[in-house]
Formats: structure tokens, sequence, C-alpha cells
């Protein structure tokens, strides 16, 4: 019998989040996998496992254990997903809101860049987004509707990795999230908000069933392909050229997904990570 480990972040307490690895546990148990849920720590990295299923973003952690067992996602993709200016120089080339990284600062006594702040009002224009690199749930993502409030929130992040974002007006309120498993896309949901420009469910939005065109499902797959990532939550933009990347999440969130589409994330999930482990051993997937 295959040992599976679920790792998860140190800290996660809500009921929210303990869904996902509770779901995939029992799927992996369904195919004849024996699951443990650990939470991240120094002893974790002495856990034996034949694999482990990564629902962190401590790339330290993730890259300590991928020398000894296969991780889904990679250590790479992890790292990539978990940064959105390295997420956007990796994917470059897509679709993508034209997007300018912000400045490194060492010292906080400093004044932000002029020529920083004349460039990204030029290029982008009123109202733009701020993104920090690192952030999650849709949290710690602005809207900056003149030059006063870029100026503030520029000095406020001026010591944090952030980017600057072109605004696409006509997505305001509303995105499509895609997950991908595999290299394929399951599931598809339209996102909306009637009280903020985001639209996560973590800030209020809801979610509706999409029927994903070919155009929208050949850009996630490639996304997945490109980002080398077993399973993600990919967050597509609606503009008048078409669809823009948003985000890419290697660890999204499925139990929303699953209630509005009725697709079993975590069993198509599981069953692909069986497969691949299985096929690395010329093995058929259990049933």
């Amino acid at each position: 019998m295959k040992h599976a480990i679920i790792l998860i972040n140190a800290y996660t307490q809500s009921e929210h989040e303990l869904n996902q690895p509770l779901r995939l546990k029992g799927e992996l148990e369904r195919l004849g996998v024996q699951a443990e849920i650990i939470r991240n720590s120094p002893a974790a990295l002495r856990v034996e496992a034949d694999f482990c299923i990564f629902l962190d973003k401590d790339k330290y952690t993730a890259q300590a254990l991928e020398g000894r067992m296969r991780l889904f996602n990679c250590a790479k993709a992890i790292e990539i997903c978990d940064d959105k200016m390295l997420t956007h120089l990796a994917l470059s080339g897509l679709p993508m809101p034209e997007t300018i990284s912000s400045l490194l600062c060492y010292t906080p006594s400093s004044p932000v860049s002029k020529e920083l702040i004349e460039e990204v009002e030029a290029r982008l224009r009123f109202p733009l987004v701020v993104k920090e690199n690192h952030g999650s749930l849709g949290k710690q993502v602005y809207l900056v509707k003149n030059r006063g409030e870029l100026e503030k929130i520029a000095e406020q992040l001026k010591g944090v990795p952030h980017l600057y974002q072109k605004y696409v007006a006509e997505s305001s309120g509303c995105d499509l999230r895609v997950i991908v498993v595999g290299g394929k896309v399951v599931a598809a949901m339209k996102r909306t908000s009637d009280s903020d420009f985001r639209s996560n469910a973590a800030l209020g939005g809801r979610g509706e069933p999409f029927a994903i065109d070919g155009t929208a499902r050949a850009l996630c797959e490639e996304i997945a392909a490109r980002l080398s990532l077993d399973y993600c939550g990919i967050d597509l933009l609606f503009s008048e050229k078409g669809y823009l990347i948003c985000e890419v999440n290697s660890n999204a969130f499925f139990g929303t997904i699953e209630q509005v589409t009725g697709v079993n994330v975590a069993r198509a999930y599981a069953e692909h990570i069986v497969s691949s482990v299985c096929s690395a051993e010329g093995r058929n997937l259990p049933r």
C-alpha cells in the first residue's frame, strides 16, 4: 500500500481551509492509498512517504522534501505561482494585462522613485491595480484611482515586492476561475461580486457554472503545461480583446467550484496523482 502525506500550512485552522486536505485524504484512501495530513514543521522533513500533496507555499520545505519524494505540485511550480511577478515573467507571450514590476528598496528612509511613479502613471493610466507579489484570497490587491493614491501605496509598499497592472474595466467584479488537473480543464465557474472589483468568494463573490470555450480551455492548459503544474486554479479576466490571465494558484481551494459545478475535483486530482505514481512504476491505476 502506498503512503502519502498531505502537507498543510503550520497555522491552518479554518474549516474552509481544512476541507481541501480532508477531501483529498478521503479520495486517496478510496484508491487504496494510506494518506496522512500533517502540518509543516521541522519534523515534517523527517516523515517517510511515497509522495506528498503539498498544500503549503513554503518553498524551502518543498525543496527539502522534493529531494526525498515526489511532490504534487513540484517545488519550482509552487515557488513561481506564489510570486505574482515570477508568474508574469514565466507566462511571457501569453495574454496578460500590461504589468510593471516595483523597484526593490533596501533603505526605508529613501523616497519612492519619481521615475517609477511617472512610468506607471503614463503607461497604465488611472485607475490601475497594485498587487503585492505574495498574497491569497484576493487580499493584498488594491485599486488605485489617482496620483495621490499611487504615491501613498508606493510608499506603503516600497519595502515589499509588488507590481502595478493595467485595470481591466470590463472585468471589474467578475472573472473566470478554471481548474486544471493533469493538464486538462476539469471545471470552470464565473465569479461575480456586486460590491468589489475583486470577485473572490472569500471577499463575498458568488460563483455560477460556466461553459468554457475552446479558447479559454487551450489557454489554461498551456498555462499549466508551461508552469509544470499537476493541479492549479487559473483566474482569467474578460476583456474587449479576449481572455487575459489574472493569476495562477497552485493550491486553489476547490470547495466552492465543486458546489457550483457538481464536479468532484478532489477525486480528479487524487486519480491523477495515483495514476502518475503508478505509471512511473509501470502499474495500472487501482480501482
